[in-house]
């Protein structure tokens, strides 16, 4: 894995910048590390390093975050971005990526509108079919965009249940994507190199994200969410 200067630079900042803005806000590594991996390193092989390393850091999150993860409150919603991400991940390059933003943008918009359904088990249902297709999308295109953080709302967590629910969620998925990502050969042992030097980084940048989420209030905790959430929908839009 060759990478020029120009490169170099670009994932010096993008990898510790995703891990902090993932271990803060609870998700939103994979809207920084893999458009930064498929600029340097090309897009297969840079969707498939980015899962590798986001796995990994999230192992760090679910160690930080470990006295607050919802297992039981999160766990259809971990079963169905496991299996979605299985077949996204089996699919990738295999359908349209157009066909896959179209699809995720109806689904956003109709999430938008069912925001404001006072059926709130209709809401969780609505979730768990939301967790599928966030696991869906980022296999085929390296990240869930909005769908996960949308899914996961419905669960209705207090702050610190949330983004320890985002963690467990988020590391069942890279998970499955680099295990799929591995058999295919997109994964070489000298990108299990690469995770096994950054390790002190993941566990340095996981301790700041938690740091900055813990001073953060309610209020400027939403404002970080939604900001993840309108840079995912930016990327599907551009």
């Amino acid at each position: 894995m060759e990478l020029d200067a120009i490169s170099l630079i670009l994932l010096a900042l993008a990898i510790p910048a995703s891990f902090i803005v993932s271990a803060a806000a609870g998700l939103g590594g994979s809207l920084i590390l893999v458009p930064a991996m498929m600029m340097a390193i090309g897009t297969k092989e840079g969707i498939a390093v980015a899962a590798l390393l986001l796995a990994c850091n999230n192992v760090a999150k679910v160690a930080v975050y470990r006295k607050t993860l919802p297992w039981r409150a999160s766990g259809t919603v971990i079963i169905a971005v496991m299996l979605g991400t299985a077949l996204g991940a089996t699919l990738m390059l295999k359908l349209p990526e157009l066909w896959i933003r179209y699809a995720v943008a109806l689904v956003i918009v109709v999430t938008l509108v069912w925001e404001f359904s006072p059926y709130h088990r209709a809401k969780k249902a609505w979730g768990v079919g939301l967790a599928f297709c966030s696991g869906a999308t980022s296999g085929i295109s390296g990240t869930s965009g909005p769908l996960k953080g949308v899914a996961l709302r419905s669960l209705q967590l207090e702050r610190f249940y949330f983004v320890g629910a985002a963690s467990l969620v988020s590391l069942v998925g890279d998970t499955t994507k680099a295990v799929v990502f591995s058999q295919s050969g997109l994964l070489q042992t000298e990108h299990l190199v690469l995770a096994g030097i950054l390790v002190p980084v993941m566990a340095g940048c996981t301790l700041l994200g938690r740091t900055i989420n813990r001073k953060l209030g309610e209020r400027w905790y939403s404002v970080l969410f939604w900001t993840v959430m309108g840079g995912y929908i930016l990327r599907l839009v551009t």
